[in-house]
């Protein structure tokens, strides 16, 4: 039954997401292994594959990929990365290395080494670590796109689960374009949303953090992130139900260049609030021409929204009456507002200028608005 005076949002918590890092106590008794060896000649491969044979794809991939024990003042924990480029960064999640006090990372070939945080980025989860120094052999791992995936097409996981060095996982892509919070909190509270997340029933566990989401070719399509679970084990660890998360490739390109020159990236900030879904039922009590797009329910004072002429509901009657609906950006259609986050962070950056389409009124509208920095 719909209350024609108030809509009530109620949110039902079935699962929790959890980041896909293992905390290990052992740690604190194992100081990263300190390797020093001016001599070195660093050999760089890139890892190449055109078939589905699994064996063979493991082989090519798993010598770039490494593990990382991250020290912190509470003890320290594991985690996943990946040789990104022949300069050796490795690319992880954020939350691996956010309070590490010191960093090791292990290579399959038993090359072990210390690193530094180079940037990082809260809003993606993503991290660049540089190399104190290149193993002999350096294998760089083909990078993919998201232009051609798929619900249901086969991908392959390969990280550190529970310190578990070296295993590989199969599944499909589960879903494409999901939205997840982030790790960058508003001032006003909440934190605000990261978009265009690959889901996948791969198996992936704590430890997994970090660690490529991989194509059938051998190309990386995702960086593997969190999972949704309620269930944990008898250590307080999420157990994996197949539902696990990965960051795009194409986010990450347009992220991790940023973290390499710069040290951080700034993500583009439109300054709305907007009601994640819209149903029928909050189309006929709200009277909208339809239920597709992003509903505006707040626009933020001195924003960009605001200074493009975006309008917000109206926030004195019991109804959130008034609100734009937009519907499309930059001629991209949007059904929901993980397509909107989606487009924004996968291709957009601060100072960019977009166009939203949006009804208003009965009338369909355009206005230029130029993108902003999340505060």
């Amino acid at each position: 039954m719909i209350n024609r005076k108030k809509i009530t949002i109620v949110i039902v918590v079935l699962a929790f997401v959890s980041l896909a890092c293992v905390f290990n106590p052992l740690t604190l008794l194992q100081q990263p292994a300190a390797v020093k060896n001016d001599q070195i000649v660093t050999t760089i491969t890139t890892a190449v594959l055109d078939s589905g044979d699994l064996p063979a794809l493991y082989s090519a991939i798993n010598p770039g990929v490494v593990a990382i024990r991250a020290l912190t003042e509470e003890g320290g924990g594991l985690g996943t990365g990946f040789v990104w480029d022949e300069e050796g960064h490795i690319v992880t999640n954020f939350h691996v290395v956010e309070s590490a006090t010191d960093l090791e990372v292990d290579f399959p070939s038993g090359f072990k080494t210390r690193a530094d945080v180079l940037g990082t980025d809260s809003d993606t989860d993503l991290a660049v670590l540089e190399l104190n120094q290149l193993p002999p052999e350096l294998v760089v791992l083909t990078l993919g796109d998201n232009h051609d995936l798929a619900v249901g097409q086969s991908v392959i996981a390969i990280g550190n689960p529970r310190g578990l060095n070296g295993t590989m996982t199969q599944g499909i892509i589960s879903a494409l374009g999901r939205t997840l919070d982030s790790m960058h909190f508003a001032p006003g509270g909440g934190a605000f949303a990261t978009g265009n997340i690959i889901q996948t029933d791969a198996a992936i566990n704590p430890g997994n953090s970090g660690g490529p989401l991989i194509n059938l070719n051998g190309e990386v399509i995702g960086i593997n992130s969190a999972i949704s679970t309620n269930s944990i084990d008898l250590s307080g660890q999420p157990i994996n139900s197949g539902l696990g998360f990965a960051i795009s490739i194409d986010t990450a390109k347009n992220v991790i260049p940023d973290l390499i020159e710069f040290g951080f990236h700034d993500s583009p900030f439109v300054g709305i609030q907007v009601l994640s879904e819209v149903s029928l039922f909050v189309q006929e009590e709200l009277d909208l021409p339809q239920s597709i797009g992003v509903y505006v329910l707040e626009v933020t004072p001195g924003s960009p929204a605001d200074l493009a002429g975006l309008r917000g509901a109206d926030s004195e009657g019991d109804i959130p009456l008034g609100g734009d609906m937009i519907i499309a950006i930059d001629d991209q259609e949007v059904q929901n507002f993980e397509d909107f986050m989606g487009y924004l962070l996968t291709y957009k950056k601060p100072g960019d200028d977009v166009v939203i389409s949006l009804i208003r009124d009965g009338k369909v509208l355009e206005y230029e608005l130029t993108l902003g920095s999340r505060p």
